[in-house]
């Protein structure tokens, strides 16, 4: 078959040819599976900075509170305002968590746009679209917002561990299996954060320490995961990781 001809009827596959010493020569990937690779790579560098965002975030919003504020009492929304009535918004921590949860958000949002554009099922961005708007959602309504603050707070919550486990099962393996247990241990506390004092973990960890539990697995898994896309233009160019 001409050469010509062979590229037209088989577009995806590379093209060999003689060097000018004859050594076989590869042309380089074609530009739609390049732009894939493009796509998971921009998502994995924005998921990367988004977990590191939420966990710097948060540590530094706890470090600056100008008032009683512990790990066991106190929600990491508090950081933003506490509930209502009588709502408390202390700053810098306000200003510094409530950015915090817009930017990661934003950053979220922005690498599921990256994975769908590079053909990934929906079961893998869905959800991290989810946890973006949550998280966003959490910046835009602090703690005295009720109920819009708790709607989005559940929102991340819930579509962050789910978006650990669907995604594990376009990851290759060992990532697969980390990726399982961050989105396992998410949505295990969280059912344990629904029954409340009638546990003793609850007891034991406390309310913040609970909701710790749900939120630093998410942060970890986006770093995680963020980091396999982000190599992935290196990696994949020898076995992409597809569905």
């Amino acid at each position: 078959m001409p050469a010509i001809l062979h590229r037209t009827l088989h577009p995806a596959e590379p093209v060999t040819r003689n060097g000018a010493e004859g050594a076989p020569r590869v042309e380089p990937r074609p530009a739609p599976l390049a732009g894939r690779l493009r796509g998971r790579v921009a998502a994995g560098i924005c998921l990367v900075v988004a977990g590191a965002v939420v966990l710097m975030g948060i540590i530094t919003a706890e470090a600056v509170y100008p008032g009683v504020y512990t790990t066991h009492n106190n929600e990491v929304s508090d950081l933003g305002a506490t509930r209502p009535p009588n709502s408390i918004i202390r700053q810098p921590s306000a200003r510094i968590f409530n950015g915090t949860m817009l930017v990661s958000g934003a950053l979220v949002i922005a690498g599921a746009a990256g994975l769908r554009a590079s053909r990934l099922p929906k079961k893998a961005w869905v959800p991290l679209a989810l946890l973006g708007l949550g998280t966003f959602g959490v910046g835009v309504f602090p703690g005295d917002r009720a109920p819009m603050h708790g709607l989005f707070a559940m929102l991340a919550f819930v579509s962050g561990g789910l978006a650990a486990v669907m995604l594990a099962w376009v990851l290759p393996a060992p990532l697969r299996w980390m990726s399982l247990a961050f989105g396992v241990v998410t949505l295990g506390t969280l059912v344990i954060a629904m029954f409340e004092d009638a546990t003793p973990l609850w007891d034991e960890l406390g309310d913040g320490g609970i909701e710790r539990w749900i939120v630093y697995p998410v942060a970890l898994w986006l770093v995680l995961t963020g980091a396999h896309w982000a190599g992935a233009g290196r990696a994949g160019e020898a076995a992409p990781a597809t569905p």
